[in-house]
């Protein structure tokens, strides 16, 4: 569904959602481990979550698309092996592994994300999400907040075939939300590569720094909003729509 009101789209995991819990099941299950190779738990977690969507995007690029949390588990022992384990099957059992995965599928909302979203909807704007991952598993992070969002109102690249930031995954979801004289979409996220993609395509762009720390605006150039924490976009977003 489409609505006449004020849109705002939202990346999910990484911007409302935190890897926290990943990174804790890392150190609860091979802390130890990972650092008696010199790697750091949270540090090897980032390098497998960076390696993991830049398979995930260069496949879609290839026009070989595959879901997210298809490639995901593979990737792992790429990931370690990158870390110095010479033999990176045989680091983790089965069940370690299993613990691993399974844990991506338990991460919970930022601290402030219903608060963000809450202060959206009551300025008028409908909330979406856009996401790489699965709708099932990212739709479950919203139920398990207690955060509402209609199953419509959440899009995932699957339904697209193309991955972010690939500039045809988001011209249908723009397309989707933009109407002659309506109010300019948004798109919020705390990937700056993700944003501002985005808003080369036409929506306005919102970052916030909760995730990587810095805009880097000599790389991703400018933005519309730039705030330290999920409310304080908000408050800026809701402002430069000349809302009170």
């Amino acid at each position: 569904m489409t609505s006449s009101n004020k849109n705002i789209v939202f990346d999910v995991v990484g911007t409302l959602v935190s890897y926290d819990k990943f990174f804790e099941s890392l150190e609860a299950v091979c802390g130890d481990r990972l650092r008696a190779v010199g790697a750091a738990p949270k540090l090897f977690g980032h390098l497998l979550l960076e390696t993991a969507e830049r398979e995930y995007t260069y496949l879609s690029l290839s026009g070989r698309y595959i879901r997210f949390f298809d490639l995901f588990p593979s990737l792992i022992f790429r990931a370690l092996a990158y870390a110095g384990v010479r033999e990176p099957r045989r680091f983790a059992t089965p069940e370690e592994l299993e613990r691993i995965v399974g844990a991506y599928s338990e991460l919970g909302m930022r601290p402030g994300a219903a608060e963000c979203i809450a202060k959206l909807r009551a300025a008028g704007f409908t909330v979406w999400g856009f996401t790489a991952g699965d709708r099932e598993r990212v739709g479950g992070y919203f139920v398990k907040a207690g955060v509402e969002l209609p199953a419509e109102n959440l899009i995932s690249c699957d339904s697209i075939g193309k991955s972010k930031p690939e500039p045809d995954a988001y011209r249908p979801v723009l397309e989707k939300l933009a109407s002659p004289g309506g109010a300019q979409p948004w798109f919020a996220a705390a990937h700056m590569w993700d944003v501002s993609t985005a808003r080369t395509l036409g929506f306005k762009g919102a970052y916030t720094t909760v995730l990587e720390g810095d805009p880097l605006h000599e790389i991703f150039g400018d933005m519309d909003v730039v705030a330290d924490s999920l409310p304080a976009m908000a408050d800026k977003i809701i402002a430069a729509e000349g809302n009170p």
